[in-house]
């Protein structure tokens, strides 16, 4: 089995911290969660996550003008520019400091970042390659505290930057003789957003306390003046510019290590001289607005604006939006999309929709304000996420935390939510079917779900109330078994009937794992009284074996096929056994492979903590050879079961902004008094920190600062074989085989090249070529072959292919259906292969199961997305036929009317005539 399983997507997160931002065609949002970055394309309904990290949390990210880089910084500063198309990292840059904002100029050939109170100018980088991407052109003081907020004008000759001081500060990118800088007081409070009008320099600046001041110039952006230096061709001496740069309260500058600044230009408060000719830029406060009614104190916790159609959306501490025109100040509509602070806004490029974050429940919303409708609503769990499923087709995943949720692994999104237990979910489970969501939880219950109608349809509970640690589901779905780790007890429900059918008695500590044997009616339980039981279905419940364990049992997992049982053990340690014989068969130590950090408020190495920890998670790779297993640790493991080494680790994160992550603690964060993670910055005397309880992993809530403990709680194969996914500290990690760049020739030889491929193609031989392409095994050549033989030769040629390139065949057909538009060509292969060669495949049914399951998943998806179309037409048509219908209706009734008009006229015209013919008798 290989084993390039690489990082391909996280779940169960949408936003943590820093600010949304959409792409250039205003289709993607481009989300912070954690150390990495999410899209989310809204049109196709689909998420990706970067396969790059940053050592730290994201808090500010910066989108160049074209879309193409983004500049990622990290709560240390640290900065990575990443490719946005090649979803690479061009270029590392350490800013030494927290950054609060970072912005490209609207022409791309800037961008500015703000730290402290300083804002910082830089040359962006271009598309050559450069030695150093980041070059420092300018710095800018002036704000006596922190910088918050940056925003350009439209042809990028100037900038504005708001400040915690309560000032907002205009500089000139360009050295203008008008506009060197320019301070705007009028808040009390700190600045949250500061916009300029579109092609203007006038001025929007909201403050935190929800007031927004409107801010005339006196000069269009084409009155700014250059200096003279920059008009003339610069032959003055260097003393008259020093002299002059002075004078404008420019200077250059010397980096600590001697290493050139750029130019320094300082603001004061006082506006800058005038010089002779020119007139220096002048606002004037135009009017003031307030958010908040009368009596209310909401802040102001968010901003953005959109030019074009002079749109502010403001968000507050409460939850609440509000759309505002300016400048006339006119409120559109106001709306409570949370009980959570916003923390970050962003409209699109049309200004249609706005994107929202809300760190507190980690959700993400894009709301169309037009329509008043959402486009795209995520949240995250709110809590760690304790275990997870996938559905035996491989199509969704479902995780248990504080509520139930199901994602689908094609496009990253949860698209149903269960939050019917009234305390956390421990474990979750699909039955056979696939249709069936059962859960456990602490709250007494275990619940079934239905996929189709999306609806809790049974629950069960115990005859005394206990609290539910393990789950596990027979084989043919009609057996519900659940732990307690209060009572020691099993319990076996009917999920027929509901009803509780049997109480498991025997062991003498709490239940920490349950698992059904695929090919028997066994159940096998594990549990801290150091034993393993397997119960007979079958036979009365009785406990048909009892295995002795070493230490307390963690976890049990049988092997696909039934004929292997694994249990890991509170040492460390992962012991194989035959379910048949109760004999052990092997063991694996694992606890030098955890490696685990050392916490910050640990009184002991990392080297002595390790002593204690273990694996608390197993899984069995799907065809059975390996086996997958994490614990409280940042390490996966994949050991091979038959030579008992260990085949691969796998790093879940390197994000330092978790506990636990580093071996050693910093020497630089040790004082006298100890280490700084100790003291609690702000606290008041004999407000220390206190060492957090034993078993508590989120860290001290109570604590200005707290850290979450790295962990691995629960992990799972997917049926198909070809990924892995994994519930972390972090998030929903799925782990995939990328075929695409990996070169594996099956059979190499001199002859096996693409040129006498393409040759046995010219000569229309079929099997030859399909025989030399799977030698090679490069995927764009075996569907280059494959696409080229004619639709009547495929059951001919899957006839006479040789058995050994019929699984392969099988294989590259499942993973190209996926993608693939050719849908009868690939399900005609499909069929060919399964009618002529189903009998010899059957005999090898355990290794080829991964195979089919691949497969059925493709088919399965189509066909969902082909009667989803199928039955839309349907009703189209319908509609289309119904509506020519009353049409026709219509018309007749309308003929109907003009008819009896018409006779109504003739009847008149008749008796008009009769009464005349009376007349003229008389």
């Amino acid at each position: 089995m290989k084993f390039a399983y690489k990082f391909s997507n996280l779940f169960g997160a949408v936003y943590r911290q820093g600010n949304l931002s959409f792409s250039k065609d205003g289709n993607s949002v481009i989300s912070p969660i954690g150390n990495r970055i999410s899209v989310f394309d809204l049109k196709n309904n689909k998420s990706e996550t970067l396969p790059v990290s940053t050592t730290k949390n994201i808090t500010c990210v910066g989108l160049s003008p074209d879309g193409n880089l983004a500049i990622l910084v990290d709560e240390d500063g640290a900065a990575l520019l990443v490719s946005l198309i090649t979803r690479a990292v061009l270029h590392h840059f350490h800013f030494h400091k927290p950054v609060s904002s970072i912005r490209f100029s609207p022409d791309g050939r800037k961008f500015i970042v703000t730290k402290e109170n300083v804002a910082l100018m830089y040359h962006a980088p271009g598309k050559q390659r450069e030695f150093n991407a980041f070059v420092l052109d300018k710095s800018y003081y002036g704000p006596y505290d922190e910088t918050t907020c940056i925003d350009w004008t439209d042809d990028s000759k100037c900038f504005v930057v708001g400040s915690k001081d309560m000032s907002t500060w205009v500089f000139g990118a360009e050295r203008w003789a008008n506009l060197i800088y320019y301070s705007l007081g009028g808040h009390k409070d700190v600045i949250v957003g500061c916009f300029f009008e579109k092609d203007s320099l006038d001025l929007y600046t909201v403050s935190q306390d929800g007031t927004l001041c409107i801010w005339e110039s006196d000069t269009e952006l084409d009155g700014l003046v250059l200096t003279r230096g920059r008009r003339r061709d610069r032959h003055r001496s260097q003393r008259e510019e020093g002299e002059e740069e002075e004078e404008e309260g420019e200077e250059k500058a010397e980096g600590e290590e001697g290493e050139h600044r750029g130019e320094v230009i300082r603001g004061k408060a006082a506006a800058p001289k005038e010089k002779e000719g020119t007139r220096n830029v002048r606002y004037k406060q135009m009017s003031k607005h307030f958010f908040n009614k009368e009596g209310d104190f909401n802040n102001l916790t968010a901003a953005t604006f959109h030019k074009e159609t002079h749109i502010l959306v403001t968000g507050f501490a409460s939850g609440i939006f509000h759309l505002h025109e300016l400048p006339e100040f006119n409120l559109i509509h106001s709306l409570s999309i949370s009980d959570q602070r916003i923390a970050s806004i962003a409209l699109n490029s049309s200004g249609d929709w706005i994107g929202f974050g809300c760190s507190g429940m980690g959700q993400l919303l894009v709301w169309e304000w037009q329509s008043e409708s959402y486009v795209f609503k995520q949240q995250g769990h709110f809590n760690n996420m304790a275990s997870l499923a996938y559905s035996p087709d491989g199509q969704y995943i479902v995780t248990g935390g504080d509520d139930g949720k199901v994602w689908n692994t094609n496009s990253g999104l949860c698209f149903v939510t269960f939050t019917e237990h009234t305390s956390s979910v421990t474990n979750v489970t699909f039955t056979s079917s696939g249709f069936v969501i059962v859960s456990a939880s602490l709250d007494g219950t275990v619940r079934a779900y239905d996929l189709h109608r999306y609806r809790n349809f049974r629950t069960f509970t115990s005859p005394r109330p206990v609290q539910f640690s393990s789950l596990a589901v027979d084989v043919s779905g009609e057996l519900v078994s659940a732990g307690a780790q209060d009572s020691f007890e099993i319990f076996i429900w009917s999920m027929q009937s509901g009803r509780l059918l049997e109480i498991l008695a025997g062991h003498e500590g709490p239940v920490s794992c349950l698992c059904f044997s695929p090919v028997q009616g066994i159940l096998a339980s594990g549990s801290w009284d150091r034993t393993v039981r397997l119960w007979d279905m079958m036979d009365s419940w009785q406990t048909k074996e009892t295995l002795r364990l070493t230490s307390d049992g963690l976890s049990v997992s049988y092997r696909p096929d039934g004929q292997e049982l694994a249990v890991a053990t509170l040492d460390g340690e992962i012991s194989f056994w035959n379910p048949q014989t109760a004999t052990q068969t092997g063991a694996v130590a694992g606890r030098h492979d955890l490696e685990m950090g050392r916490k910050e408020t640990d009184k002991i190495t990392a080297k002595q903590s390790a002593k204690g920890k273990s694996f608390t998670s197993l899984c069995y790779s799907a065809d059975g050879e390996s086996i997958l297993a994490g614990g409280q640790s940042k390490f996966v493991c994949i050991y091979n079961i038959k030579e008992q080494i260990l085949m691969k680790k796998f790093e879940i994160s390197c994000n330092l902004s978790f506990d636990a992550m580093e071996e050693f603690l910093d020497r630089r964060k040790m004082t006298e008094f100890g280490s700084l993670a100790l003291v609690d910055e702000g606290a008041g005397d004999g407000d220390e920190v206190h060492l957090s309880l034993p078993g508590v992993k989120r860290g001290d809530m109570s604590s200005r600062h707290f850290k979450p403990e790295i962990r691995v709680s629960s992990l799972r194969f997917s049926p198909t074989g070809r990924s892995w996914a994994a519930t972390t500290t972090e998030g929903l990690l799925v782990y995939s085989l990328d075929g695409s760049l990996v070169f594996d020739p099956y059979d190499l030889d001199l002859d096996v090249t693409p040129a006498s491929i393409r040759k046995q193609l010219r000569l229309r031989e079929w099997a030859a070529a399909i025989v030399l392409a799977f030698r090679l095994n490069e995927s764009a050549l075996i569907q280059e072959v494959l696409e080229t033989v004619p639709h009547k030769e495929i059951p001919v040629l899957c006839g006479s292919l040789p058995d050994v390139y019929v699984e392969k065949l099988l294989g590259f057909i499942a993973s190209s259906l996926e993608k693939s538009g050719h849908l009868q060509f690939y399900l005609t292969w499909a069929q060919s292969l399964l009618m002529l060669h189903g009998q010899k495949l059957k005999n090898r049914s355990g290794s080829i199961l991964p195979t089919i399951q691949s497969l059925q998943k493709s088919i399965q998806r189509h066909f969902e997305d082909l009667s989803k179309l199928c039955d839309w037409n349907i009703y189209t048509i319908r509609y289309a036929v119904a509506l020519s219908k009353q049409r026709g209706m219509k018309r007749r009734a309308e003929e109907e009317e003009e008819e009896e008009k018409e006779e109504e006229d003739l009847s008149e015209e008749m008796s008009e005539a009769s009464l005349e013919d009376a007349s003229t008798v008389l």
